[in-house]
């Protein structure tokens, strides 16, 4: 099976991921040709052949309004570094960023109008300096990206692909700012430079076309960054949710070496984390980053045929997407339905994947309730002391197992009634849809509609599109 193993041991940025990919299709220069005619507004991308520690690798440099940012100087870097795509350029509003991707950039970069990608001009004290582009700091809405991505000339996989991935970073960000959705907006500049990454990524996983894509537990990276609102720890928080279930580490170097671009393509992407699986590979890519440490600062991804079988269904790639969790459980029959619904919500605040409870008969025939939390195995132990902590309960059983689950992606379709997020999940030979219920309920609102009556429309519109 065509296999892509992705090693994020220097972490996970928009460039250096794009570079690693980039690095394994067999005609480099056609590909950037290729992606520079897809026409993203002002943006130009670059191919650059280098060394590093005698090792040789790519770089992607993204030009926007032909500017690319520039890491500070290292006097200026604190134990909150970046990597070298912004660090959290990704980011709606870009409150929370301060950094720059691959490149491991200083926490002073207070780069608070980016977006997920590139050491791009994308810092504030830039527009000083490059006064000519200041005009292009103005924000745009969500909408009004995924509007930009459908324009562009690519395929319209990779469109949907591109989408996605930003979606989940706009969910992100509506959560860490308790916003509406149609509030997230992202500043220009780093917002184009996170667009380039985002259909660059997509457009060559297309061309590569993988079955599998394994990659190993990212690397994060700590200490603090600065933004717009005050100092934060990293990871930032937008990246945090973004990572949520994904195996990660802080490692050994301070800084941030997981943007909320590189995050968001790995979640879009990636089927299953882990060390690199048997495989023969015959085509090795290196990314680097703008940054140098002693590790060499670069994402390494390999190609090749595993040593799996071939599955038989079309969906073969998406049904190996199995993973171990732990389910935790404990029986309560002295607690309160307020004192349940309490600790299912801390639980779910504090990581858990699911929580729910199921009636049972208790000893001396008392009606009780059987409560269970579905996590991975880095939460056991906080969810454990929740669990202690918020139930009368003595004692908690945790039993390990295997779930396997469906490849799920969310886009929003337009309607005659407004926009509709819809979450669609697909593999082992099936796909499903379903129109997220608070916009349903919303729109039925605004109209006074029914939800069935709503239901009803957003369908025919999924029809028309599809």
């Amino acid at each position: 099976m065509r296999t892509l193993y992705i090693d994020c041991g220097m972490g996970a940025a928009g460039d250096m991921l794009t570079a690693a990919l980039l690095d394994l299709v067999p005609d480099p220069e056609e590909a950037v040709r290729e992606l520079n005619e897809m026409g993203i507004p002002g943006v130009r991308y670059e191919m650059v052949r280098m060394k590093k520690q005698g090792i040789s690798g790519m770089h992607m440099k993204v030009l926007v309004h032909g500017v690319e940012e520039e890491p500070l100087p290292d006097d200026s870097m604190a134990e909150g570094n970046v990597h070298g795509d912004h660090a959290h350029g990704d980011h709606a509003h870009g409150e929370e960023h301060g950094h720059a991707h691959e490149g491991h950039f200083p926490e002073e970069h207070h780069h608070e109008e980016h977006a997920h990608g590139h050491p791009h001009g994308d810092h504030p004290e830039e527009e000083h300096h490059h006064g000519e582009h200041a005009h292009h700091h103005h924000g745009m809405h969500l909408s009004e990206i995924e509007a930009l991505i459908r324009k562009l000339h690519a395929p319209e996989t990779v469109k949907e692909d591109a989408c996605a991935i930003y979606s989940l970073i706009a969910d992100a960000e509506c959560t860490v700012h308790e916003s509406d959705r149609a509030e997230v907006h992202f500043h220009e500049l780093g917002m184009m430079d996170a667009v380039a990454d985002v259909c660059a990524a997509s457009f060559l996983m297309r061309r590569l076309d993988p079955k599998r894509i394994v990659a190993s537990p990212v690397r994060v990276g700590y200490g603090h960054l600065h933004c717009a609102h005050g100092i934060l720890p990293v990871p930032a928080p937008a990246t945090a949710l973004i990572l949520r279930g994904m195996p990660n580490y802080a490692g050994d170097l301070a800084g941030e070496f997981c943007t909320p671009t590189g995050a968001a393509i790995l979640r879009h992407f990636v089927h299953e984390y882990g060390r690199q699986p048997v495989m023969a590979a015959d085509r090795i890519g290196t990314g680097f980053g703008t940054k140098d440490f002693p590790v060499l600062n670069c994402v390494r991804t390999l190609l090749g045929e595993d040593a799996a079988e071939e599955l038989p269904e079309k969906h073969a790639a998406e049904d190996r997407a199995s993973e171990r969790i732990l389910t935790l459980a404990c029986n309560l029959d002295d607690c309160t339905a307020e004192e349940t619904a309490f600790a299912m919500e801390e639980l779910l605040s504090a990581g858990a994947l699911d929580v729910f409870t199921v009636p049972a008969g208790m000893k001396k025939s008392r009606p009780g309730t059987i409560l269970t939390v579905l996590a991975y195995p880095e939460k056991e132990q906080l969810l454990t002391e929740l669990l202690m902590k918020y139930t009368p309960t003595l004692g908690v059983r945790v039993t390990e197992c295997t779930r396997y689950t469906l490849s799920r992606e969310e886009r929003t379709v337009e309607t005659e009634l407004g926009p509709v997020r819809v979450k669609r999940a697909s593999g082992y030979g099936t796909e499903k849809e379903k129109a997220e219920y608070e916009d349903l309920a919303a729109l039925a609102r605004r109209h006074g509609l029914t939800l069935a009556e709503v239901r009803g429309i957003v369908l025919q519109a999924l029809r028309e599109r599809d």
